[in-house]
């Protein structure tokens, strides 16, 4: 069974591109039971931001699962298959780890050693858990890679600074708008929006919070949370009123088209800056025709955070030596329980042959008395047993080795073991 990952992320995938294709909460159960309902797959793990969409799955063929996959992103999303079809970044069973190990350290993510990324693939596999669509196989990568994550950010400064892609968010607005005591507006009530509202706080330019949500429960919710006076809420039809009063405006949710658009702002007279990390587009890419609006997203961000890395440089290298050194680990232990499992499906297939054997001659042992029998019977097992000893060591001394490898495909094929 091999493991491969599909993700749509900035190595080959536009911005525009990963936007229209993430998946919002809702909707991961669905695509999950979708991928394991083909034929090629078996075991699915999903996670999807504004930044990456990342599917896991466990399949016996290669090219028919990545057709699998694709299907089933396009249909979830409406992308046509043509779009996706250059834009993939593919890997397999060890550029699998390799890769869920490194983008667990922060290491692929906008902020270099974000904490987000690691919750994130938390609660992807709780929800895959929860289908009963994960293996034992992938929750064990998984969780192996969390563990690495947290490593990194334990044993190195990486996270030192700027720590989450909200943090940089609110440090790249605050910057972008000098005034103090400012009024900020935050849309959404997930777990991006919880860390704006936290920044926001944490950095004292602010004067009030205002959380915004379609449903307001869960913006109070948020505000409790927080326990600060300055964070007050609201439902999402009072927002242009909200938007006229503020100076920054947060937008972390997931909306079906821009909730701000040109006509909010284009009568304004005090500068404002919309910071747009919805999925797809929270505001509308033409409202900044008004000279006191700025429109900020995800590549401002980006190209912030790309200049600051300067400053982490020897962080990152010992974030990869660190990311090497468990991937290697996690998969010596993999192939060393690939052994394991090995020597046993040899040594019951011996012992079939025995039994089968004695009972396909249990007529010319008749005539044996009970302790002649038992007599022959072991005889006859301690051979095999000698003669299973030498193959058995050696597949277990080579576990994790090229050689371990080819001997364990040796042994399946020449003992028929599946």
């Amino acid at each position: 069974m091999a493991v491969i990952s599909v993700s749509l992320d900035d190595e080959h995938a536009s911005l525009d591109l990963r936007e229209r294709t993430a998946l919002d909460d809702g909707l991961v159960p669905k695509v999950l039971r979708s991928l394991i309902s083909h034929r090629n797959i078996s075991s699915a793990v999903v996670t999807s931001t504004c930044l990456r969409t990342l599917v896991v799955v466990e399949s016996e063929r290669f090219h028919g699962a990545i057709d699998e996959i694709t299907a089933t992103l396009c249909e979830a999303t409406g992308v046509a298959p043509e779009e996706l079809r250059d834009s993939l970044t593919i890997h397999f069973d060890r550029g699998v780890a390799t890769h869920l190990f490194t983008v667990a350290a922060g290491l692929k993510s906008v902020v270099p050693g974000e904490y987000e990324i690691l919750g994130q693939l938390r609660r992807a596999l709780d929800v895959a858990l929860d289908e009963h669509v994960a293996s034992p196989a992938l929750t064990d990568l998984f969780q192996r890679a969390i563990a690495s994550g947290r490593r990194v950010r334990n044993e190195t400064t990486i996270a030192r600074g700027t720590t989450s892609f909200a943090h940089a968010a609110v440090e790249t607005a605050l910057e972008h708008q000098a005034n103090d005591a400012h009024r900020a507006v935050v849309v959404g009530a997930g777990q991006l929006a919880t860390g704006i509202v936290r920044s926001l706080i944490a950095s004292g330019s602010v004067g009030e919070v205002v959380v915004v949500n379609r449903t307001l429960a869960r913006a109070q919710e948020l505000a409790a949370s927080v326990t600060d006076g300055v964070v007050s809420t609201a439902n999402l039809d009072e927002l242009a009123a909200h938007v006229d009063q503020a100076s920054l405006v947060f937008v972390a949710a997931t909306v079906s088209e821009p909730i701000i658009e040109r006509h909010h702002v284009e009568n304004r007279a005090t500068p404002v800056v919309l910071i747009d990390l919805a999925l797809p587009h929270g505001v509308a890419r033409d409202v900044a025709t008004n000279p006191v609006v700025q429109r900020l997203d995800i590549e401002t961000l980006k190209n912030r955070i790309d200049h600051a890395l300067e400053e982490r440089r020897d962080a990152v290298s010992a974030a990869h030596d660190i990311v090497r050194s468990d991937v290697e680990k996690f998969l010596d232990d993999q192939r060393a329980r690939g052994a394991a499992a090995l020597v046993t499906q040899l040594r019951e297939h011996f012992d079939d042959v025995v039994s089968t054997e004695f009972d396909r001659r249990a007529n010319e042992l008749s005539s044996l008395n009970d302790e002649q029998s038992e007599l022959v019977k072991s005889i006859v097992r301690s051979v095999v047993a000698k003669i299973a000893h030498r193959p058995t060591t050696v597949l277990k001394e080579s576990a994790g080795t090229d050689q371990g490898t080819r001997l364990s495909d040796a042994t399946r094929t020449m003992f028929d073991l599946s």
